[in-house]
C-alpha cells in the first residue's frame, strides 16, 4: 500500500506499508507492517526500471534515511529503482522495544515473538513484497550490506527465483561455523585495532587508564540514570571498523574531564557524546539476537562472554592499556542499559534455545545461478575475511572483490565508487 509520495532535490521518494504474518509457516496468524521507501530519479520516475532492494546491516537497524542523491544511492539510480527496506522489528516497520514487548505477559512470550527477526523471516518479507511489487513471476536484485548480506546469502539458498542478481559488501557469512569461531577471530582483529588506535593517539594509553580508574572509584551517572561503568566504557572499541572509528573515540576521549565545583569530574558532553555512540537502547533486536545470527540448531550461550575468557588482554587491571571491546554482546549489558532491563530474562531464553532453523543450503549454493558479487575488506573487524572467503568457494559463480583500501564501512564512505565497481563486475565490464 503506498502512502505518501514526497520531491527532494534529484529524488523520488515513495511510501509503502505492507502487512505481512508474523510466522510466514503460520500465515493466518498475528499479522505486523513492514516499512519500505521507493526511491526513483525524477527523470525516469515513470519507466519501467529493474529493482533493487537494500538490505541493511544489523541486526535489527532500518534502513538509511535518503537527504540528497548522494553515495551508492546515486550510482544505484542511474540504472535502478530502489527499495529501502525496513527490516521487520525496525524504523516505521511494527517496532521491536522494550515498550511494545511490555505487552506480553511472560519473558517466553517475549522469546517466542522474537524468534521470528532472523535473516529467514527477513528474506519471506522480501518475498511476499516481491509478489505484491512485481507478481509471481518478477525477479529483483538486491544489494546487502553488513548483515544485510548474512540476509541476501539465506536469499541465494532459500529463494534464488525470486533474485535477478546479488551484490554484498562487507556481510559474506560463515555458513557452517560456530559463534564460537566467530568470536575468536573478531577479538584477534579488536586486538589489532586497539594497537593501530593507539599507535596513531598514543596519549590515549594513560587517558583512558585515568578514565577506567576514575568510573573504577566514582559513582558516574549518564543523562537517563544510568551508571556509567568501566566495562560500559569499554565498549567503545564499537566503533573501531570503521574508517572514522578511532577519530570517534579520541576525539570523545580528549574532553572527558573538566574541572568543577570539587575539582576534576567527568564532562558532561562526554558522556552525552558516549551515550549518542551507541544504538543498543534504541534497536534491541540488534542486542537480543546479535548472537543468533550464527546460530543454526544450536544456542549460543553468549558466546561473546564466554570466548571472551580467552584473551586477558581485555580485562580492566591497574597498570594495563585499556582494550576496548567490538560489537561483542554481553548479558551484563541487561543490567546496565537501562531500556534492556525489561527484556533480560527473554535474552536469557534465547541465549539457550537450540532450535534455531539452519539458514544457508550449502548444496543450493553450490549450485547457483544467480550472478552475484561481492566486496570483502582485507582487515574487516565484523566480518572475519577468512570466513567470507571459505563461503565464497561455496557459493558458484561469485566473483570477489578483496580489498585493504576500504574499511566495513566502505558503502558509507565512499559509496558510489563502491558499488559502482561491484556493478562493473556484475555486468562483466571489469
Amino acid at each position: 500500500m503506498r502512502i505518501h509520495t514526497h520531491r527532494l532535490p534529484g529524488l523520488v521518494l515513495t511510501d509503502h506499508q505492507f502487512t505481512v504474518p508474523l510466522d510466514h509457516a503460520n500465515p493466518g496468524g498475528e499479522q505486523i507492517t513492514v516499512f519500505a521507501r521507493e526511491v526513483v530519479a525524477p527523470s525516469r520516475e515513470h519507466e519501467e526500471l529493474p529493482w533493487l532492494v537494500f538490505f541493511q546491516g544489523g541486526p535489527g537497524c532500518e534502513a538509511p534515511r535518503p537527504v540528497e542523491k548522494s553515495g551508492w544511492l546515486k550510482r544505484a539510480l542511474q540504472e535502478y529503482r530502489v527499495l529501502l527496506l525496513d527490516q521487520r522489528g525496525t524504523g516505521l516497520s511494527t517496532p521491536v522495544t522494550y515498550q511494545t514487548l511490555a505487552r506480553f505477559d511472560t519473558p517466553q512470550a517475549q522469546a517466542d515473538y522474537l524468534k521470528h527477526f532472523r535473516a529467514d523471516s527477513i528474506v519471506r518479507d522480501a518475498e511476499w513484497i516481491r509478489r505484491e511489487l512485481l507478481g509471481e513471476n518478477g525477479r529483483w536484485s538486491v544489494l546487502g550490506q553488513s548483515f544485510g548480506g548474512f540476509c541476501v546469502t539465506h536469499y541465494l539458498s532459500a529463494a534464488p527465483h525470486g533474485l535477478k542478481e546479488a551484490i554484498i559488501t562487507g556481510g559474506l557469512p560463515p555458513l557452517e561455523r560456530p559463534a564460537e569461531d566467530v568470536y575468536r577471530a573478531t577479538y584477534k582483529r579488536v586486538l589489532e585495532k586497539n594497537q593501530l588506535y593507539y599507535e596513531r593517539y598514543p596519549e590515549d594509553v594513560e587517558r583512558a587508564q585515568e578514565i577506567v580508574a576514575y568510573l573504577a572509584t566514582h559513582e558516574v551517572r549518564l543523562t537517563d540514570g544510568d551508571r556509567l561503568s568501566p566495562r560500559r566504557f569499554q565498549q567503545l572499541g564499537f566503533h573501531f571498523g570503521a574508517s572514522d572509528g578511532f577519530e570517534q573515540t579520541h576525539y570523545l576521549l580528549e574532553m572527558a574531564f573538566v574541572q568543577g565545583a570539587s575539582g576534576k569530574e567527568i564532562h558532561y558532553k562526554f558522556l552525552r557524546g558516549l551515550e549518542n555512540s551507541y544504538f543498543f537502547e534504541t534497536n534491541p533486536i540488534f542486542v537480543i539476537l546479535h548472537e543468533a545470527i550464527y546460530c543454526q540448531e544450536t544456542a549460543s550461550r553468549w558466546a561473546a562472554q564466554r570466548v571472551r575468557a580467552e584473551y586477558p588482554e581485555f580485562e580492566l587491571e591497574p597498570g594495563k592499556p585499556v582494550y576496548f571491546t567490538g560489537e561483542m554482546i554481553y548479558p551484563w549489558m541487561f543490567d546496565e542499559y537501562k531500556p534492556l532491563r525489561p527484556l533480560k530474562e527473554a535474552a536469557e531464553i534465547l541465549a539457550a534455545y537450540e532450535g534455531w532453523p539452519r539458514l544457508y543450503d550449502v548444496n543450493v549454493l553450490r549450485s547457483n545461478s544467480v550472478p552475484c558479487v561481492a566486496a570483502v575488506y582485507y582487515n574487516d573487524m565484523y566480518v572475519e575475511r577468512r570466513f567470507s572467503e571459505e563461503t565464497a568457494q561455496n557459493i558458484r559463480g561469485i566473483k570477489l572483490w578483496i580489498t585493504n583500501e576500504y574499511e566495513h564501512n566502505a558503502l558509507r564512505a565512499d559509496g558510489e565508487r563502491v558499488l559502482g565497481r561491484l556493478l562493473n563486475m556484475l555486468h562483466g565490464e571489469s
